[in-house]
């Protein structure tokens, strides 16, 4: 009898070490990756390091607020004839960062963002943690670009290379459109246009051009050479930075973010000289790549919750993409982003931490919070699976969550395409009709 209770008290002792540890390992969140190497980050940058220098600068901040992407997208897809500034005029009461508000006057920039949200977000990641290597990283593919002759003065932009300091440094590539008043967006194929690609490991993001935004197009056709310029927009009004190349870094216009966004806080820019900084209430619980990105951000947060949210979980009871999207007023989808049935998610869905949408709303990849998938088109790559993992729930409720979302969409044979979903083979997408 001695010694059995002498058993039972070790196996209590243990059991109470474990109820107090556990927790505070799932509180922990993951370790930090590894920073992106350069070549991973040329991957990263190859689809948009030959936008003109503003445009450029704006797709890098407006990629650190994912989530938002999402909404900006949905507005767009609901108001399809609201084009360039009078796009962005009609979105100047949107709760999103300025940046993301610029992105619906480029339509074909912002559905391929929201396309490849797995990739957009890597891109912020990136740009947050090592912002001078990717500056460097899109230097190094405009000199490639340079040298295989794709990368030219036209009607359509201006190339200004300026040479390097006598003092050491590196030439410095410019890309400004050639009419300040009108804005063409280039697309090409990063495999032709930087000539033979140099990383198999990390083969380079690419999208085909919509053909609604560069006519002659047609899914399936190939850039064989050089780049393709689609139609000129006229969204002047909605550029309010550049790059600062010499600093790594991007200069805000102060005025010309005003007319984005007429609730933009000029002091925080004016108190950091003129540069961008990352406002970490825009990133609305999407939870940071490394801890340390994470830590310097959290402090910008107010409140109590700040540190369960930067770790990955939502400030509302709930988990999930549902409970997150609900959190407060600045984290609602738009009434006309809630309007169709297409865009809503059920009541058990929402609860749910496998974070599935509606029937309609579901494609053919399996994962965690997937969001609204309307207009998928022929887009190879990474899609949406796993774009918002921190969202929701963290530690093990996150993992549980996850598991019984997977073992429903398997058990209901859900990892088949449907609709608009996703069609079989390297995450590859049917064409856009």
């Amino acid at each position: 009898m001695t010694h059995w209770n002498e058993r039972w008290a070790k196996a209590v002792f243990l059991w109470l070490i474990l109820l107090v540890t556990i927790p505070a390992y799932a509180d922990r969140g993951p370790e930090s990756p590894a920073p992106f190497k350069p070549e991973e980050i040329e991957a990263l940058v190859a689809p948009i390091a030959l936008y003109p220098d503003s445009v450029l600068s704006q797709v890098l901040m407006a990629s650190t607020y994912p989530l938002e992407i999402v909404y900006a997208a949905r507005w767009v897809k609901a108001n399809p004839n609201v084009k360039g500034d009078a796009a962005v005029k009609a979105v100047e009461n949107q709760p999103w960062d300025t940046s993301v508000k610029s992105m619906v006057a480029f339509p074909q920039i912002l559905e391929p963002m929201y396309d490849k949200l797995d990739w957009t977000q890597k891109l912020g990641e990136a740009f947050l943690a090592q912002q001078k290597d990717v500056f460097a990283a899109v230097q190094r593919l405009r000199a490639r670009a340079q040298e295989s002759g794709n990368l030219k003065s036209n009607e359509q932009q201006k190339v200004v290379v300026e040479p390097a300091p006598a003092a050491g440094g590196t030439t410095i590539v410019r890309i400004e459109p050639a009419n300040p008043e009108v804005i063409y967006v280039p697309a090409y194929n990063p495999t032709v246009v930087y000539g033979a690609w140099s990383y198999p490991a990390y083969p380079p993001t690419y999208w085909p051009p919509y053909p609604a935004y560069y006519p002659g197009y047609y899914p399936g056709a190939a850039l064989a050479t050089g780049i393709a310029w689609g139609i000129g927009l006229a969204a002047a009004g909605a550029i309010f930075s550049d790059c600062n190349w010499g600093g790594n870094d991007v200069n805000i216009n102060v005025d010309k973010a005003r007319n984005v966004d007429r609730n933009f806080d000029r002091g925080k820019v004016e108190g950091q000289g003129g540069r961008w900084q990352h406002d970490a209430g825009h990133r609305q619980g999407v939870a940071y790549r490394d801890n340390a990105t994470r830590d310097k951000f959290a402090g910008q947060t107010p409140g109590a919750d700040r540190r369960s949210q930067y770790r990955g979980r939502g400030t509302d009871t709930g988990t999930g993409f549902g409970a997150t999207d609900r959190a407060g007023t600045g984290n609602r989808a738009t009434t006309a982003e809630r309007g169709s049935a297409a865009n809503r998610a059920t009541t058990a869905d929402r609860s749910a931490g496998a974070n599935r949408g509606s029937a309609s709303n579901r494609g053919g990849a399996s994962g965690l919070n997937r969001v609204n998938s309307g207009s998928r088109g022929s887009y190879s790559g990474g899609g949406r699976d796993s774009s918002f993992s921190g969202i929701g729930g963290g530690g093990a409720a996150t993992q549980r969550s996850y598991d019984r979302g997977r073992s429903s969409m398997q058990g209901s044979g859900f990892s088949r395409s449907s609709g608009g979903g996703m069609r079989g083979g390297g995450g590859g997408r049917g064409g856009r009709r």
